[in-house]
């Protein structure tokens, strides 16, 4: 058994007493009465759980109790005061957002988030953000009608300053509370030195690059590489200029114009009837001494829930007494969501195979022509195609022939 403390609704909670492995939602619901948080899937699926926890929505049936030890924790009960809350309820009933009302608790509580997170939130953007709350019966319309109703009234009164919770890397809860402060209804807000400025874009900022792989997701490792005819001192200037390197990738554009270290690309990829339109952010680092770069990147399918993350590391070698460059690379990438389908090694092996044909064909035009970009080459307004379904069915034909020739060389 172990003991923990926990401060519930602005209420402390000392001494409870309780097995390793049980749930904050079955404490707050058999140890503290607070049935308004609700258990559905009990898998973190449905979101019928979702409470505040340090100021931050979580789902309380898959977050261990004691890893909220000393936590702010705020359930519907403890929201009657919160004028956000106040503001959603009344939306929530007038636009006709609940029928059942199992699910609202949760609800709610992403809600409020939405609500103080993303001022500026558009329909879509609410669709995205409250995606992880199922509910069987209203059909959504009304839910995401209440909550642009709520986030437009705020805009017009002039409360339209972002709020985000999170202050601290790491699981929700875990003993961050003290980088808190609790308003005076129990709910768990950011402190005046962690208060966030308005936000001002109207395009969603692309995602930071990481400087590491996400190490929760399998890593596919590959290995390739491919010569150009020139002086290792051209290419490597080259491969400076991050625009044109960018696009050199088949089906890749710019979102913006890229600095000499960062660089905002877009990769729209089709598959069959797929189509994902990759954007992210990718960091790179040059080692001019070695003729060594390595890229940090991430980007996420702008119209589903994959994403990717990875790094990229290459090496540019004199070759043929330094008339030609062998260019060595080798990429590290973890793809999640309804494309990591796609993601076997093998396949993956070849197809990137030829991309990397593709893009050396890309290279070797682009300094032929002194770096002038190809004619219909991907600017920020068009849009190019990589046609990954076009590739695999390439590569799986070529191995369905291989095997038969294989199989019949050996009679």
């Amino acid at each position: 058994m172990k003991t923990i403390s926990l401060n519930v609704n602005g209420k402390a909670h000392k001494g409870l007493t309780i097995e390793p492995r049980t749930q904050l939602a079955d404490v707050l619901r058999d140890h503290l009465n607070l049935t308004g948080t609700h258990l559905g899937c009990e898998h973190g699926v449905c979101g019928a759980c979702t409470v505040l926890i340090d100021g931050t929505p979580a789902r309380s049936c898959i977050s261990l109790a004691v890893a909220c030890d000393n936590a702010q924790i705020t359930t519907v009960e403890g929201m009657d005061d919160d004028e956000v809350m106040q503001a959603l309820r009344t939306a929530f009933n007038q636009e006709h957002a609940l029928q059942c009302g199992f699910c609202t608790p949760g609800m709610l509580a992403s809600a409020r988030d939405v609500v103080l997170r993303m001022p500026g939130a558009t329909e879509q953007d609410i669709r995205y953000a409250m995606s992880g709350n199922l509910c069987r019966c209203t059909g959504y319309v009304g839910i995401v009608k209440a909550v642009k109703r709520v986030v437009d009234e705020r805009c017009s009164a002039g409360l339209d300053q972002v709020v985000n919770p999170r202050q601290a890397v790491g699981p929700v809860g875990s003993g961050h509370a003290e980088v808190m402060a609790a308003d005076p209804a129990g709910i768990v807000l950011p402190s005046a030195a962690g208060a966030a400025a308005p936000a001002a874009k109207a395009r969603p900022a692309a995602p930071a690059a990481s400087r590491k792989v996400d190490d929760s997701k399998p890593m596919t490792r590959l290995q390739q590489s491919f010569t150009v005819a020139f002086p290792r001192d051209e290419v490597w200037e080259f491969f400076g200029r991050l625009d044109q390197v960018t696009t050199c990738l088949p089906g890749a554009s710019l979102l913006s114009e890229p600095t000499a270290t960062h660089v905002e690309p877009r990769l729209r990829v089709k598959v069959g009837p797929i189509v994902a339109d990759f954007e992210g952010a990718a960091d790179v680092e040059r080692d001019d001494a070695h003729y060594k770069g390595t890229i940090y990147g991430s980007a996420r399918d702008t119209k589903s829930a994959s994403a990717t993350r990875g790094e990229v590391e290459y090496v540019l070698t004199e070759i043929n007494n330094g008339a030609e460059t062998q260019v060595d690379v080798q990429l590290g990438f973890a793809l999640t969501g309804p494309l990591a389908q796609f993601s076997r090694s093998g396949i993956v092996m070849d197809i990137a195979k030829r991309m990397t044909d593709a893009f050396a064909q890309n290279l070797h035009h682009r300094l032929s022509n002194r770096g002038a970009p190809e004619q219909g080459a991907a600017t920020h307004a068009e849009v190019t195609e990589l046609n990954a379904g076009a590739l695999l069915f390439s590569v799986l034909r070529n191995r369905v022939a291989g095997f038969f020739k294989r199989l019949f060389g050996a009679r």
